[in-house]
C-alpha cells in the first residue's frame, strides 16, 4: 500500500515553536484522548510511523514529527545532540498545549526520548524505547554494526546522494526478509529530502551524533518512568543482550522482542505486531509476555 493511503486520515502540518522553528507533524485522533508522540531515527522523518498512526488513533491521540533538522521541519545551523533535539521535544509538547505524554522512539527517536523523562519525568506517563540509541555497543558485530552505518551516512552526506545510496541506507533498517519494503516511494522521499539544499548543510552536523555516540549515553539507572524497551532479534549495532542489561537497570522496566521478523524499523516491518503491543502498553502499562525464537537465523 502507498505511504500516502497508510497515512490518509492524518492531518500534516507545520507547528511553531519557541527557539526551533517550525516542527512538521503527522496528527490524528480524538485530541482530548491520552497523547502518544512518536519520534524518527537520526537523518529520518515521520512517515517512518506511516503503518501507526491510524490503528492507534482508534485509542489515542497521536502525533510524529520531524526533528528539527530533519525530514521538512525548519534546519538551523546548530550544535545537534540528542540533548538538543529533547530540548526541542519539550518546545513541541508546550506548543501542542500538553503537559504530559506517552513517548515512542525508534534509535534515535529512543535515545532522546529517555534523556528527555530523565530530565523532565513529570513530564512523561510511559516510555517505550524502540531499538534506542544511546546505549553501550558491547560486541563485536554492533561494532562493526555501527562503522557500516557511519559509512552508509557518509555516502549521503559527503557525497550527492543517489537512489543506490538511498536504497543501501534503507536496506540498512530493515530485516533481511523485508527487503521489499524498500520500495521506490519510499527511496524517492527519503531522497527528496536528502538533496534539499538546507539538508545538505545541517546533515554533517547531525551526523555528528553517531560518531560521538558514547558521549550521550542514556543513564538508565535514573529512568522512573513505567518504561517498555522493544527490541528485535535482528536488531543492529544493540543487540537482545544489551536490552536486557539495560532494562535490568530501570527498575520494574519490560522486554517485549518482536515476533515477526524485523531489525531496527520493528514500527514499519511488522506494523499489526507492534500497533497491538503498543496500545497494550500505553492503556495498560503491561504487554504480554514473548520469548525470542533462537532458531531463526540472525542477520549475518
Amino acid at each position: 500500500m502507498s505511504l500516502w493511503l497508510d497515512m490518509l486520515g492524518t492531518e500534516i502540518r507545520f507547528v511553531k515553536t519557541r527557539s526551533f522553528g517550525r516542527i512538521r507533524i503527522a496528527e490524528a485522533g480524538d485530541p482530548g484522548a491520552e497523547t502518544i508522540l512518536f519520534q524518527h531515527g537520526i537523518n529520518g522523518h515521520l512517515e517512518a510511523y506511516a503503518k501507526n498512526l491510524i490503528a492507534l488513533s482508534q485509542d489515542f491521540h497521536v502525533v510524529a514529527f520531524d526533528y528539527v533538522g530533519h525530514g521538512l521541519s525548519d534546519k538551523p545551523e546548530l550544535e545537534y545532540t540528542p540533548h538538543l533535539l529533547a530540548e526541542q521535544l519539550g518546545e513541541l509538547m508546550d506548543a501542542l498545549g500538553l503537559e504530559s505524554a506517552h513517548l515512542s522512539g525508534e534509535s534515535l527517536g529512543g535515545w532522546v526520548s529517555a534523556l528527555f523523562a530523565v530530565k523532565y519525568p513529570h513530564r512523561v506517563k510511559r516510555l517505550m524505547l524502540n531499538t534506542a540509541g544511546g546505549l553501550p555497543v558491547v560486541s563485536e558485530k554492533g561494532k562493526a554494526d555501527l562503522k557500516n552505518l557511519i559509512a552508509l551516512n557518509e555516502r549521503n552526506v559527503n557525497n550527492i546522494p543517489t537512489e543506490q545510496s538511498v536504497r543501501s541506507r534503507l536496506e540498512w533498517l530493515m530485516h533481511d526478509n523485508n527487503r521489499s519494503l524498500v520500495n521506490d516511494e519510499l527511496i524517492g522521499l527519503r531522497l527528496n529530502i536528502y538533496l534539499r539544499p538546507e539538508t545538505r548543510v545541517v546533515a554533517p552536523i547531525i551526523n555528528r551524533i553517531i560518531n560521538r555516540h558514547d558521549e550521550f549515553l542514556i543513564p538508565v539507572e535514573q529512568i522512573r518512568n513505567q518504561t517498555l524497551f522493544l527490541w528485535t532479534v535482528d536488531n543492529p549495532i544493540h543487540d537482545l543482550e544489551t536490552a536486557q542489561a539495560a532494562s535490568d537497570r530501570v527498575p520494574g522496566s519490560q522486554l517485549y522482542i518482536m515476533k515477526g521478523d524485523s531489525a531496527h524499523w520493528p514500527q514499519y516491518e511488522v506494523p499489526g505486531e507492534f500497533n497491538a503491543v503498543t496500545a497494550g502498553f500505553f492503556k495498560t502499562g503491561r504487554v504480554a509476555a514473548a520469548q525470542p525464537d533462537t532458531r531463526r537465523s540472525a542477520r549475518p
